[in-house]
């Protein structure tokens, strides 16, 4: 794939080389995003961050990531406060953003909306998620974290055992990386829900043919013994109502007591964030928190990373990077 000057809008642009190179150029990110050097290879250039649906972590870390380049960050949040609510076309919106903006990162309702809106667009966008469709960037981050958190125990991204678990009907991190997983081999991937919110019946499809065991289970107990546990929250907003999405809190929260009984040693927990804490959800118990090998905040972190490959990937500046350092001059833990 050539980045270079590209739209990200779908996992489904990427092939295992492409994917490859987002992770490799990922890692590369390390030193800046944990405050251990600086670089300015984007100063000058300038993000528009449209986010017309709710976001802390996705919006917070494209902006983030591309400050931590050197770049400069302008945001609109809320369709009320753009000229969408006149009645803009997303292609008109896109025509007038761009030319203001060297990439925008944008995340909309409705399926499908961010490629319409890059139709209309002369700079790279960057699908921060649209509507139950899609989440490449955290498709990529959660890819990147399985990656991270199984190579101390020299495990590859082929051949592991993934449990996906939760409201899958609704859930689009889980719709994308369920697209990449098809892309490696030899895994075996239990999904558990509720019936009603069983993953869609194409992306079952997408795993069987690429020759993965798939299991379609509502039962936790002895299906939690994997290599990796991805646990998503109920996605209210996608419900007709408050009430219907209350049908299905709490079928599946995870705690100690529960991965002591039926995990791995080194079963890995990650979710997308953010996890539902509420009584009548608590989809991941706070007494995790101090389990190692709870990876939800790491992989938190991780997003930064892989936004700011895909940035350098998509600006062509990713073999650049080293010419553009300088030492941390403020205080930092990191």
């Amino acid at each position: 794939m050539k980045f270079e000057g590209s739209h990200i809008l779908s996992v489904s642009q990427l092939n295992r080389d492409a994917i490859s190179r987002i992770l490799e150029v990922s890692s590369l990110m390390a030193p800046y995003a944990m405050r251990k050097k600086r670089c300015h290879v984007l100063d000058g250039a300038i993000l528009n961050n449209l986010f017309f649906e709710p976001s802390t972590r996705t919006r917070v870390s494209f902006g983030a990531a591309f400050n931590l380049l050197g770049g400069a960050v302008r945001e609109t949040v809320g369709q009320e406060n753009s000229s969408l609510s006149k009645g803009e076309s997303l292609f008109d919106t896109a025509r007038v953003i761009s030319g203001y903006s060297d990439v925008i990162a944008m995340r909309h309702p409705a399926m499908y909306s961010v490629e319409e809106f890059s139709k209309g667009s002369s700079v790279p966008v960057i699908n921060g998620g649209d509507g139950a469709n899609e989440h490449p960037t955290q498709a990529l981050l959660d890819l990147f974290t399985i990656q991270s958190e199984m190579a101390p125990h020299n495990k590859t991204l082929d051949g592991l055992n993934i449990v996906l678990m939760g409201d899958l009907k609704h859930g689009r991190t889980v719709h994308s990386l369920s697209k990449l997983l098809s892309l490696y081999k030899n895994m075996k991937v239990t999904m558990i829900s509720p019936d009603a919110l069983n993953m869609p019946d194409s992306i079952i499809s997408s795993l069987t043919n690429a020759g993965h065991q798939v299991v379609v289970t509502d039962k936790i107990d002895h299906n939690l013994s994997c290599d990796i546990i991805y646990q998503t929250r109920i996605q209210q907003e996608r419900f007709a109502s408050k009430d219907e999405a209350n049908l299905y809190r709490g079928h599946f929260s995870l705690n100690k007591e529960v991965y002591q009984q039926f995990c791995q040693q080194h079963t890995v927990i990650m979710h997308p964030l953010p996890r539902d804490s509420r009584p009548e959800a608590n989809e991941l118990d706070s007494d995790l928190n101090d389990l190692d090998n709870l990876a939800i905040f790491r992989q938190a972190q991780n997003g930064v990373l892989v936004r700011m490959a895909l940035f350098a990937l998509t600006l062509g500046v990713e073999n650049k990077l080293s010419q553009f350092e300088k030492p941390v001059t403020w205080y930092t833990n990191k």
